[in-house]
């Protein structure tokens, strides 16, 4: 197992990676699927020769290509792909489908499966494929997005970046999260999880629980709850990278570490003070929020130089 933590003080080789300005081109890219329209930005190096390609699949709930939804914008996946991009990497990072719903779209949005972002990640990959036009196609999943990446992945990609994914099912970290917060309720989540992952719909429960559990959501969990990632990871055959910060309070180094042992051959590369939109943190948990609604703070160059490393690596 390759094993490799990246600490804050840079070697002179990656302060070079950093202080040198890349041109690129920088186009929006829209690429249908069978279910909708992605809307996404390609960002390509100014070179004359092919360059590996970075697919960013965004994290969950209605996130955008930048990594912002309406409640907090931190341009985290903005930053991550032109970081990428001076580096002569080409990046596509994409807005999630939902975004391009309207109110009226109420029961497309309610018929929404853990099987349709897969199917649309799976889409974006193959139309690159099918350009021949790169190097290699790497695919880079953040939060939701790395359990979505590493299944669609499977057979049709070079390489596979998990950031900041979950290692456990989805059900286990709702009743983690629940234990930590409102723990007399953790014992009824876990009934209603219990019937979710039987394929049954729960009418009736506690009404704290409905901003987890309401009628809406209900389908799109029992399509989600049946991914374990540890399994999902173990089938890849291709380079994996799995990166986690220690600052995370959304996904733990543990979970990072269940990706690891689940696949042998990944790489494993734990950075110190990144939270989980990549920002670095050095305070308390309130810094650490306040960076999910701050757009001007940039993202840590270890998480850039791990990347680049990683890509520059595969055979």
């Amino acid at each position: 197992m390759k094993y490799r933590i990246s600490f804050i003080i840079f070697s002179l080789i990656s302060t070079f990676i950093f202080s040198q300005e890349k041109n690129y081109t920088e186009k929006d890219l829209n690429i249908p699927t069978n279910s909708v329209t992605i809307n996404g930005t390609l960002l390509t190096p100014l070179k004359n020769k092919k360059t590996p390609l970075v697919i960013l699949i965004p994290g969950s709930g209605p996130t955008d290509r930048d990594g912002n939804n309406v409640q907090m914008k931190n341009n985290s996946i903005k930053y991550l792909a032109k970081g990428l991009v001076k580096n002569n990497i080409t990046t596509y990072r994409y807005d999630k489908s939902v975004l391009s719903f309207t109110p009226k779209d109420k029961a497309r949005i309610d018929s929404l499966t853990f099987e349709t972002f897969i199917n649309e990640a799976k889409s974006v990959i193959e139309y690159f494929k099918n350009t021949q036009n790169y190097s290699k196609i790497i695919v880079a999943g953040h939060s939701q997005g790395s359990l979505v990446g590493m299944i669609a992945t499977h057979n049709i990609a070079d390489a596979f970046i998990s950031l900041e994914g979950a290692g456990r099912t989805i059900d286990e970290i709702i009743i983690e999260q629940l234990n930590k917060q409102a723990p007399f309720l953790k014992d009824e989540a876990s009934s209603i999880l219990s019937k979710l992952k039987e394929g049954n719909i729960v009418e009736e429960f506690n009404p704290m629980l409905n901003s987890l559990f309401n009628k809406q959501i209900q389908p799109f969990l029992i399509s989600w709850i049946k991914y374990n990632p540890q399994e999902e990871i173990k089938k890849l055959t291709i380079p994996v990278l799995i990166i986690n910060g220690t600052n995370d309070i959304q996904v733990s180094i543990s979970d990072a570490e269940l990706l690891h042992k689940a696949n042998s051959t990944s790489e494993l590369v734990l950075i110190e003070n990144m939270n989980h939109i990549f920002k670095e943190i050095n305070g308390d948990i309130n810094e650490n929020m306040l960076s999910y609604t701050n757009p001007n703070l940039p993202i840590m160059k270890d998480l850039i130089t791990s990347i680049v490393t990683f890509i520059n690596e595969i055979e």
